[in-house]
């Protein structure tokens, strides 16, 4: 193995991928649900609670990235790979900070302030404006497919990395068995 990321770097990694699953299927699930319920205001409110860790989480994650640096990729792997693997690392980085304060804008100009957690207040950086609502939720939206699809091509090479390829890329990232 020619490597591994540290286990902070995958507790990092693993958390925030499971919760930014869970958050675009929850977004997904509660812009289906018709009118204004109880139980869609709840979903909205766990959406943006979600979203807010998963900026916190990326905040901790890239000062840890650029702390530690992550393991060289294997030699034989492609330059052009290598190009592909490190822009789709930085658009990863870029929705994981976008997407959350997209929605956290689109709240804002819509009325609805942020308050995580149901105990602290976040900062209300814009009054409401109905003419900012819009293009905000249609940017949240594209960049949730866009995170969507990203996503797919990141668990598709990785995947091609362990069967195809035959290295060591996923295994770098996969929590540590306690009998190794």
């Amino acid at each position: 193995m020619s490597g591994s990321y540290t286990a902070t770097a995958k507790w990092l990694h693993w958390v925030g991928a499971a919760l930014i699953l869970a958050n675009l299927g929850l977004g997904l699930t509660m812009v289906d649900m018709p009118g204004i319920t109880p139980t869609k205001l709840r979903y909205f409110n766990w959406h943006k609670w979600v979203g807010v860790t998963i900026l916190m989480l990326a905040t901790l994650r890239l000062i840890w990235r650029w702390s530690h640096r992550p393991p060289a990729l294997p030699d034989s792997m492609p330059r052009r790979e290598r190009r592909i693997a490190a822009v789709s690392h930085a658009l990863l980085y870029v929705l994981m900070f976008a997407l959350p304060l997209s929605g956290y804008f689109y709240s804002l100009a819509a009325g609805f302030p942020v308050v995580y957690l149901g105990l602290l207040p976040l900062p209300v950086l814009i009054e409401p404006n109905p003419a900012l609502k819009e293009p905000l939720v249609t940017l949240h939206h594209l960049l949730a497919w866009t995170m969507i699809a990203l996503l797919l091509v990141h668990a598709g090479a990785a995947l091609k990395h362990r069967f195809v390829d035959h290295d060591d890329v996923l295994q770098r990232m996969l929590p540590r068995r306690p009998d190794r």
